[in-house]
């Protein structure tokens, strides 16, 4: 069942999940309006978006108290497209992606999060905690003095009251006492008003007025494709981090659902495409956000503010903003991952490194993901391709793994070997993996046979019969 309304998920923590909430929907709007610029969308319509978005995912989600908003990846996506050809496309491929994510979560392609190893998975949290650190510093760019004070007051600020009280969180606080001393003090800050046009309107169901023929589609569909992908990547690796900071678990297939879900709905509005976002649902888990009431109350609280109480939202300080994201960067970055580095293979921490590397460098979770996983996968292969041919006596013993990455190390072992008038191919040690496996060893027999040489073949093992019924005979 997709749609979530068990008791358990959604109350038993009400007072702070409204709190979390609250801190949530206010920690979205600077993201949500800069990534919106970036891209060209309308800043009320993308934070519309995002508490469609919320909301939905409240609801339906894999994973209570998981923030899933109009992220700044899924942003940088949609750049092109935007420019070339206009934002009812982007409404368009939007509402293909969610169509695309929801089949895949019905195909349970949720699956293939096993083949990620720790080391991706740690680049992979470490290169989101950098990014949210360094959009913060460039937010900041040649400010007033007073913007740098407000930052480090914030930060300090973020530290200091858990020590003193748990009862409020402490990013709600500094949200409210400074936005007051921006009111009512001449700190010539910059306030989340001077971020971008708030003129915009609420938008209403429609569908997006593009042509609805073949030529659509292929415009759309390798963006949607990339917004799948991406979406679905930074969501399910998203999750497990929340998994741990909570202590419980989540559904991963019903998350993918639930983002194919929101997509549709967002895109019926005129929205583009989200996914979760680290930064914000650290926020909510560590304000006190634990149900789905939390995320909720984020979806909306983010609405009231931007329906009635604009006013009061634009005097918001960015600065206390990124003073908050930047205490989320350092407790996103896993700091033990240090230690990592120094307890195990070279090879793994160079696969964790050059995953931060891409990813900061790329801005694209995607590329990073998929070079780390074809690294360790070429890492992994190439270890396993080792195979050892010992002779003693009429015995050739075999050791590894037969496969393609192996068969040449292992004939190259065989041009060595001379053969007894009668030989034992022992493969108690190994086993056969694949086609490439089986017809290094034919290719053995063969030359066997050329020599005219008598020989038993023990100890095979198949994984897959029907390759290896040419060497049924032999075993």
């Amino acid at each position: 069942m997709l749609l979530s309304i068990k008791k358990e998920e959604w109350f038993g923590n009400i007072k702070n999940d409204i709190l979390g909430g609250l801190v949530t929907s206010i920690a979205l709007i600077p993201e949500v309006i800069g990534f919106a610029i970036i891209a060209g969308v309308n800043p009320i319509t993308a934070l519309f978006a995002s508490v469609t978005t919320v909301v939905v995912t409240s609801f339906t989600g894999g994973r209570p108290a998981m923030v899933s908003a109009a992220a700044g990846s899924m942003a940088l996506v949609m750049v092109t497209l935007i420019k070339s050809h206009g934002i009812e496309y982007m409404v368009a491929a939007t509402i293909l992606t969610g169509i695309i994510q929801l089949i895949l979560g019905y195909l349970g392609i949720q699956k293939l999060l096993k083949f990620i190893p720790k080391s991706v998975m740690l680049g992979f949290v470490n290169a989101l905690a950098l990014l949210i650190f360094i959009a913060q510093i460039q937010q900041l760019g040649s400010k007033n003095t007073w913007t740098y004070i407000m930052v480090l007051v914030t930060i300090a600020t973020m530290y200091l009251i858990p020590k003193l009280t748990k009862v409020i969180p402490p990013a709600l606080i500094v949200i409210i006492v400074m936005t007051s001393l921006a009111v009512f003090l001449p700190l010539g800050v910059q306030t989340v008003g001077d971020l971008g046009d708030m003129s915009g309107t609420i938008p209403f169901i429609s569908l997006p007025t593009v042509p609805f023929n073949f030529d659509t589609l292929i415009i759309i569909f390798p963006t949607a494709i990339a917004l799948s992908m991406v979406g679905l990547i930074e969501s399910l690796l998203t999750l497990p981090l929340i998994n741990e900071m909570t202590d419980t678990s989540g559904d991963n297939q019903r998350e993918v659902k639930s983002q194919g879900l929101a997509n549709i709905v967002t895109g019926l509005f005129g929205g583009p495409a989200g996914c979760a976002m680290i930064g914000q649902a650290v926020i909510n888990v560590k304000s006190g956000g634990l149900k789905r009431l939390s995320t909720f109350t984020a979806g909306m609280s983010l609405l009231f503010l931007i329906v009635f109480l604009k006013g009061m939202m634009i005097q918001i300080p960015t600065a206390a903003l990124i003073g908050i994201m930047i205490t989320v960067s350092f407790e996103t970055f896993d700091w033990k991952s240090f230690k990592y580095v120094k307890h195990v293979p070279f090879t793994e921490s160079i696969v964790m490194l050059l995953t931060v590397c891409i990813v900061v460098y790329t801005h694209n979770l995607a590329i990073g993901i998929v070079v780390g996983v074809m690294l360790s996968s070429i890492i992994f292969m190439s270890k396993l391709s080792k195979v050892k041919v010992t002779k003693q006596g009429q015995e050739v013993s075999i050791k590894g793994q037969l496969f393609f990455a192996s068969t040449h190390g292992f004939l190259e072992s065989f041009e060595t070997i001379e053969f007894e008038e009668y030989t034992i191919l022992d493969f108690t040690d190994s086993q056969i993996w694949d086609d490439s496996g089986v017809d290094a060893v034919l290719k053995i027999i063969k030359q066997l046979n050329i020599e005219n040489k008598n020989f038993k073949v023990i100890g095979l093992t198949f994984h897959n019969s029907k390759l290896a019924v040419n060497l049924k005979e032999y075993n």
